[in-house]
């Protein structure tokens, strides 16, 4: 068992005894927010699933040599576990805190753009999410998600097209919307 101690009990900051770890969790919290959020659909599930992770990674700090890649991983495939146990979702107005201003949160804020998302198989969702929202590399996406980078490229691909030609009819149809007298 490591020596760091957590401290869940003011404002929702976690503290510990290693000034690295909160550093870590201060800096990457927004962000790992915001790719949980759009993993699930759910801002309640979404600080779920990172204070678990986070949680996770303090327990295992001492041992892990990219934190980042770990709770990623943690996120992932807990999400994944949640899948399997219920097929249902639950959807919300509002984002988390943004964190960081990467110019990301303006991407993730097109309420189109998640409504379609949405609609995509867990699979398919979350390689567009690793891949263009967390900006991670085809090798680091499949490394997350257990899969081999192929999948990574042909999940993408699928979801890419799918959202493309999701969004495409949503424009013809708001178009003959507005033409109608």
């Amino acid at each position: 068992m490591s020596s760091i101690v957590i401290d869940l009990a003011k404002e929702g900051d976690v503290v510990t005894t290693d000034p690295a770890y909160s550093e870590f969790v201060h800096a990457r919290r927004g962000s790992l927010l915001r790719a949980a959020y759009l993993l699930c659909g759910d801002a309640a599930l979404a600080e779920d699933l990172v204070q678990e992770a986070l949680i996770a990674l303090a327990e295992r700090w001492e041992s892990v040599d990219h934190p980042d890649a770990f709770v990623r991983r943690v996120i992932y495939r807990r999400r994944v576990s949640w899948w399997r146990r219920s097929r249902r979702e639950t959807t919300t107005a509002f984002l988390p805190d943004p964190g960081v201003d990467d110019g990301s949160d303006v991407r993730a804020r097109d309420a189109e753009v998640h409504d379609v998302l949405r609609l995509l198989p867990p699979r398919q969702r979350a390689a567009l999410v690793l891949r263009y929202f967390e900006d991670l590399t085809e090798a680091q996406t499949a490394q997350v998600m257990g899969v081999a980078t192929g999948t990574v490229k042909s999940l993408s691909h699928q979801a890419v097209t799918r959202m493309r030609a999701e969004l495409e009819t949503r424009r013809v149809q708001q178009a003959d919307e507005e033409d109608r007298p």
